[in-house]
């Protein structure tokens, strides 16, 4: 089975740059991976969602890849899961474009 989360929004305390520090900005998060489906086992997204948010939120991290590997490395021992992909967006960061990073 495959399991996204689109477009998950919410603001947070991430980068390098000292407004980036205290105001709190909007990131856009999307991630995807697969995992062995079976009548005993099912992942549940909300927990997945809030996971996220709350990580993002408690730890401020300074940058977009150190947010990256820290979910990544985490959800990937918790969750019997192939193929993580995880995105972060910051849209408002610079004007007229979306900043993002993802991994492979």
């Amino acid at each position: 089975m495959k399991l996204e989360i689109k477009n998950l929004k919410f603001k947070c305390i991430i980068g390098i740059l000292e407004f980036e520090r205290t105001n709190p900005q909007q990131v856009i998060v999307n991630i995807s991976f697969q995992y062995q489906f079976t009548k005993n086992y099912f992942i549940d997204y909300s927990k997945i969602i809030s996971y996220i948010k709350k990580t993002m939120k408690k730890k401020k991290f300074y940058l977009i890849e150190d947010v990256i590997i820290y979910i990544k490395n985490d959800i990937t021992k918790k969750y019997k899961i192939k193929k993580l992909k995880l995105q972060i967006i910051k849209p408002n960061i610079i004007k007229n474009v979306k900043v993002s990073l993802h991994n492979k």
